[in-house]
C-alpha cells in the first residue's frame, strides 16, 4: 500500500493533483494500492480528541454491558 497525504494546498490544485497520475499507474503496475488522503477543514487536535473520548466512552459502556450478563448467567 502506498499512502500520500495532501495538503489544503495540493488538494486543490488541480495541476498538482493530475500530476500524481504517472505515480499512481507506476504503483499499480507493481500491484500497490494506492491511498491518497485529503487534509481537511477542521481541527486535527479537536477532531482526534473527540474521537479518542468517544471511543473511551463506548468501550466503558460494552464493558458495563459485559459485566450485566456475566451477572445475570450467574443468576440463571
Amino acid at each position: 500500500m502506498v499512502e500520500l497525504w495532501l495538503t489544503r494546498a495540493e488538494k486543490e490544485d488541480a495541476a498538482f493533483r493530475k500530476s500524481l497520475q504517472p505515480l499512481y499507474q507506476q504503483y499499480k503496475a507493481q500491484n500497490y494500492l494506492v491511498a491518497v488522503f485529503l487534509s481537511g477543514e477542521a481541527d486535527l487536535y479537536q477532531q482526534t480528541r473527540d474521537l479518542l473520548l468517544y471511543n473511551r466512552r463506548r468501550q466503558a459502556e460494552h464493558a458495563v454491558l459485559a459485566q450485566k450478563q456475566e451477572q445475570q448467567a450467574m443468576t440463571m
